[in-house]
This record gives structure tokens, sequence and C-alpha cells, in this order.
């Protein structure tokens, strides 16, 4: 009888070693090798005939023919947008997120609007009963999704080839396994065996293909690093459970931009898309509380006004107290040392609490002057004047910086209504846009915007 070999994996990047190491020479990670079975990987798991004849040989660049690939609309604009405009033939996408936040919903929902496409949904978690179930909750059908129940790799293959399906979605890529592989599904090696030969199937037969993955509690995706290399695309699902918001954001993306961002209100009926956040993400707003202020962001090619929550209180225990949600903060840091030595306000001894309203998380510099004014109206108990928006850089020096795409936030403050606009006074240089509804104030310095708001 032939004796088992073992080998040891790293659990985060997927680094091989004959031996268990207290900290991978990889990713200088500790305590992450575990040992794993090595099987014989000569068995294939998908096989394509014209594969066993056809022979790669190296081509000029100048020789390679160009086709523009026609993306297929899965129905979900947020999606579509998110994905660059369509789901790419032949391409892998990776989709992670917390565990009851909807991914498998989302999924269900794209499976469905697909009507022209053959569809196979092939679940490892769930019975063909309960997706039944939650079709019926949505309230959607369709003729073309086929649901199987299956976790080894071998049977989906058999059961594709008699479909032969347009779009294949795997939940989750954790309960794949493939006889080609010596050890237990959701290991490193399974997980890395399985999403290759899911690759290879989607290359060679030109049919996307969908992976639900689980994530660390850490927030990232489960298994080894190399799988985020192998897909084409991996969008993160994320949002507060407590909460209705889900945001739909691309970490990778091959075939278009990763700044790109989705919303998604979930009910009792299923996601439904957002197609203006704005509205939403300001509408929960009383006139007259200090503290609040409204900032005009772009996420990707979507201008987005936001409110930013500021609460200040004297610090109860002695050591102030720095805490933001959605907002970066060394940031809020930063620019609390610019408001005491540039503005001459005694923040030292204050608590600071700051908060990105919808449970956003906000990365753009451009909110930099709404999150410095709510933090003073906070401070000082005064509310900032009704329908004003802001949209600059804070530098170090107390000066206002310009930020970019200015004409995009501006016109999305006069759709939703706003009567004026702060912004730097360098974004002139350039601005095409004619408007009447809208008053502009352009300020060169922090100081002066002060003034003006609280006169």
């Amino acid at each position: 009888m032939a004796k088992t070999k073992t080998a040891f994996f790293c659990q985060n990047c997927g680094a091989q070693s004959p031996k268990w190491l207290g900290k991978c020479p990889s990713c200088s990670a500790w305590n992450t090798f575990v040992e794993e079975i090595v099987g014989d990987n000569s068995t294939q798991s998908w096989s394509d005939e014209s594969a066993k004849t056809h022979r790669s040989k190296a081509v000029r660049l100048d020789d390679i023919p160009i086709k523009s690939e026609m993306r297929i609309r899965t129905g979900d604009q947020e999606l579509d947008r998110v994905l660059g405009g369509g789901l790419v033939p032949g391409s892998l996408v990776l989709l992670g997120g917390e565990p009851g936040i909807g991914k498998s919903t989302l999924m269900l929902q794209v499976a469905l609007d697909l009507e022209s496409a053959i569809v196979l949904y092939v679940s490892g978690e769930e019975s063909q009963s309960q997706i039944k179930m939650r079709a019926q909750r949505i309230g959607r059908r369709s003729n073309s999704l086929c649901i199987l129940t299956e976790t080894d790799l071998n049977l989906i293959f058999d059961q594709i080839k008699t479909i032969k399906p347009s779009v294949l979605i795997i939940d989750s890529i954790q309960t794949v396994y493939s006889s080609a592989v010596e050890s237990v599904s959701g290991s490193i090696s399974q997980v890395r065996h399985c999403t290759g030969e899911l690759m290879k199937f989607a290359k060679k037969t030109n049919i996307p293909v969908f992976l639900i993955g689980h994530i660390t509690k850490d927030g990232a995706l489960a298994g080894p690093k190399i799988l985020e290399h192998m897909v084409d695309t991996v969008i993160q699902f994320e949002g507060d459970r407590h909460l209705s918001y889900r945001i739909l954001r691309t970490t990778k993306n091959r075939f278009g931009s990763t700044s790109e961002l989705g919303i998604y209100e979930m009910h009792n009926v299923g996601l439904r898309q957002v197609s203006n956040p704005s509205e939403i993400l300001i509408s929960q707003r009383k006139d007259g509380l200090s503290g609040i202020a409204i900032g005009a962001s772009i996420e990707g090619n979507r201008p987005l006004l936001i409110e930013i929550q500021s609460l200040v209180s004297p610090a109860t225990y002695g050591t102030p107290q720095r805490s933001s949600t959605g907002f970066d903060s060394r940031r809020l840091n930063m620019l609390l040392a610019v408001l005491e030595k540039r503005g001459g306000f005694r923040l030292g001894l204050q608590d600071v609490f700051l908060n990105i309203a919808g449970g956003l998380r906000i990365e753009d510099p451009a909110i930099d002057l709404a999150v410095a004014v709510s933090v003073i109206s906070s401070l000082e108990e005064m509310p900032i004047p009704k329908k004003s928006c802001f949209a600059a850089e804070v530098g170090l020096g107390g000066e206002i910086r310009a930020v970019n795409r200015i004409e995009s936030r501006i016109m999305e403050a006069e759709k939703l209504g706003f009567e004026q606009i702060f912004i730097s006074e360098y974004n002139l240089k350039g601005l095409s846009i004619k408007t009447n509804k809208i008053k502009i104030k352009p300020n060169s310095a922090l100081d002066m915007v002060l003034s003006d708001i609280f006169k």
C-alpha cells in the first residue's frame, strides 16, 4: 500500500512547505500552516475534446485579431455598473461577503432576471426546496433557470455537459470538492484545485462563471490569496445586517474600473436596486440640528451626496476619544489638528465622534471640508444653513484644495435642490457649468468658509 503524502499549506497565502513552520516565509503570517494530504492531480475534472488536438503557438502582437466582446446584460443595473457594463463571456467572478448579507439572494435574483440565457445554479449549502421557497418570496419565475444541489465537481461538470448552460453560478466554492485531491472540501488544496478547473472551463467554453466565497473574521476572502489572482473580478458585498442598505463594490476587475459602486436595499421580498442613493442617504435629516453637514462625493462614475454627523463633547475621563464610522480615523485626527492649529479651536480636551450616515465608507478627500464644518458646528452648537453642501479637500496649512469632477458634484447638488455649494477657488479654472439654481461659493482657506457659514 502506497504511503500517503502530506504537505503543509499556509491558510493565508497558500504557500506550500514540506514541514510545519511557525511563520510563513511568503506572507509573514504566524501560525497559519495546516497539514493536508497531497493527492495525484493527474485526473482532470473538466476535459475538452478540442483541447486534446489543439496546441498553442506563439503569435506576433500585430497579428492578433481584436474582437469587441459583447457583454451580457444581467438585468441588474447596479451589478452591470460594478462589472463595468455587463458580464463578459468567459469571465470568472468571485463574490464575497459576510454570512447573511444577501449573497445567495443577489445571485438568485440575477439568475431569475436572465430570461434569455440558460442559467445553472449549483448550491452546496441549500436544498432545492429551500431555493424554491426563496424564489417564491422574491416573487419571480423563470423557465430557463436550473437548480442543482451537488458538491462533487465531476458530477457538476456532467450536468453542465447535459444542460449546456449560458451562465454558471457556484454557491459556494468552499463546499465544492474534487476526487483528484485527497483532502476535505473547503481546504486550501480543494479550493485552489476546484477554482482552477472552473477557470479552465470558463476560458475554454466562453461561459461566465459566478463563484460565491466565504470570508474570514477579518473580512478577507477565505482561502489562499492565489484565489483572488486567478479570477477576473472580485466583488465584495458589504453592509450592516442590522441596516437595510447593502453596498456592492469591486476590489479587482480586469474588464472595468474598480471604483464603481452598487447600492441595494434589503426588503422581505429580496434586494431592491437604489438608482438614486443621494435622496435616500440624506432623506432622514432634521433641520436645525448642529453637527450635520452634506458632502458631495464621487464613487466610481456616480456622484453621491452623503450626510456627515459629528458629536463633540467635553472629555469626561480625561483622555479624549476619537471615533469614526465610515471615515478614516487617521484623516479625522489630521483635520482636528488643522482646526486647532490653523483655526484656533480648542479640541484637545473634547471627545469627537464622526459618522457617515447610511453605513457607507467614504475615502474621497473631497468630504474633508464637510467633516471640518460638521465638527465646528457641533462644537459651537450652531447649525449649518439649510441646503448648503461642501466639496473640497483641506490641506495641512488650512488651505482649501481643488477636487476632481467638480461639475458632476455641482450638478448632483443642484438636482437635489441645494442652494449653495462651497468649493475651492482653484476649481473655478476650467469650470464650464452654467447654472442659476445653485450658488457656487469659492474659497481659498478654511477660516473663510467657517466665517461665511457661522456669521
